[in-house]
């Protein structure tokens, strides 16, 4: 199955189907026609939400959905996390709302990430889910101090009023259109945005690209790698769709390593100055994860790519071993192992299965990239003033 997902994955992005193997092009008219099913699902789904057949539930409080258009790689849960945490420095209380795949990988690394200043919520109805916390923790009246005025200055109360929920942040929400939102964020993967261009499984798109008309802002992910044509490229093909849609720009930027098994003692980048790397990751963009490695003065860098939320298993063990002393035995240096925090928080315990070598874990923070005229000082302000426009 593994193996499967990666031969669908390579189509996905290919440009060339000539350049494709006679395995992969034997794949393409099945793959062809669930994508012209999935097409027609989603035809039908999108119509019986507009007629009112599927009723929308609106929640007591503001919604930001953080989605994309593709599948993974897109930056979502760092967004994710980078607002909870600017809520939080505004004394707002946010509730996020994740699915909470493959064990809630993503669900761990947000709170072990943001403690207990944000309340996590995790299963597939996330209506349900954010319910319950509004039901358990209650609210504050959005229609009150919330937005006038100055953020900063509009928590103020007593204890208990400090558990309230203020806004629900829903991680990758943009196809999740059982719950209402109030403000619509769509990450787009600046390395590789649209593949191909066609729907699921064929290509890489959830939605076609018309969906970006219902989006408030887009932010280009991995903008700090990409080269200024890329750039160029998925802006021009965003204002075709949408030309008003403010457009931002992200990365991920390196802080430090943890090591597996003593996870609370920060190991500095320069650790693997020099050194033999071996990036191994179940993400969706590891291009990013391993282009990041490179520029951080790695001797040599090699790779062992899992599909996106893949659970580690014995034999993918071993195959990294396996890796590990080849690249011992060709290079004459013992490699370190480098996952995301991603991959770590999915399963920590079989990843203490690689000694004698040295398994870290990068750290990274997102980062909005000034560009446009676009900052982080200037996104922050966005979201205020469209939360206080469309609530």
């Amino acid at each position: 199955m593994e193996k499967l997902r990666i031969i669908v994955n390579e189509i996905a992005y290919t440009q060339d189907y000539s350049k494709l193997s006679i395995t992969q092009r034997s794949l393409i008219p099945l793959l062809a026609l669930s994508s012209s099913l999935y097409s027609v699902a989603l035809s039908l789904r999108r119509y019986l939400y507009r007629s009112g057949i599927f009723s929308k539930h609106r929640l007591a409080v503001p919604v930001i959905s953080v989605g994309n258009l593709t599948w993974g790689g897109n930056g979502k849960t760092p967004m994710v996390k980078f607002i909870a945490q600017f809520l939080a420095h505004s004394r707002i209380s946010p509730l996020i709302l994740t699915r909470g795949y493959a064990g809630g990988d993503e669900a761990k690394m947000l709170a072990r990430h943001l403690g207990k200043s944000v309340k996590i919520g995790i299963g597939a109805n996330r209506a349900a889910v954010a319910a319950s916390f509004l039901k358990q923790y209650g609210h504050r009246d959005p229609h009150g101090d919330l937005f006038k005025g100055s953020w900063a200055d509009s928590k103020i109360g007593s204890t208990s009023d400090s558990e309230k929920i203020d806004l629900v942040v829903l991680d990758d929400g943009m196809q999740h259109w059982s719950l209402h939102r109030d403000l619509e964020i769509v990450m787009i993967n600046g390395l590789s945005p649209w593949g191909n261009c066609q729907l699921i499984p064929l290509g890489p798109l959830r939605e076609p690209l018309t969906a970006l008309r219902r989006a408030d802002v887009a932010v280009v992910h991995h903008a700090n790698l990409a080269t200024e044509q890329n750039l160029k490229d998925i802006e021009i093909m965003v204002r075709e769709i949408k030309e008003s849609l403010p457009i931002f720009f992200t990365g991920i930027i390196p802080s430090h390593f943890l090591e597996v098994g003593n996870i609370n003692f920060r190991i500095p980048l320069s650790i693997i100055h020099n050194a033999v790397v071996l990036c191994v990751s179940a993400i969706g963009s590891a291009r990013a994860f391993v282009q990041g490695m490179g520029k951080m003065g790695a001797f040599h860098v090699d790779r062992i790519d899992f599909s996106d939320h893949h659970l580690f298993q014995t034999r993918d063990i071993e195959t990294i071993m396996t890796k590990l002393r080849a690249l011992e035995d060709k290079l004459g240096s013992k490699p370190v192992v480098v996952l995301t925090e991603k991959d770590y928080d999915r399963d920590p315990e079989i990843l203490r299965h690689m000694s004698p070598f040295k398994v870290l874990v990068l750290c990274s923070e997102l980062e909005i990239i000034p560009k446009r005229g676009h900052t982080e000082d200037s996104f922050r302000k966005l979201l205020k003033q469209l939360l206080e426009t469309k609530w």
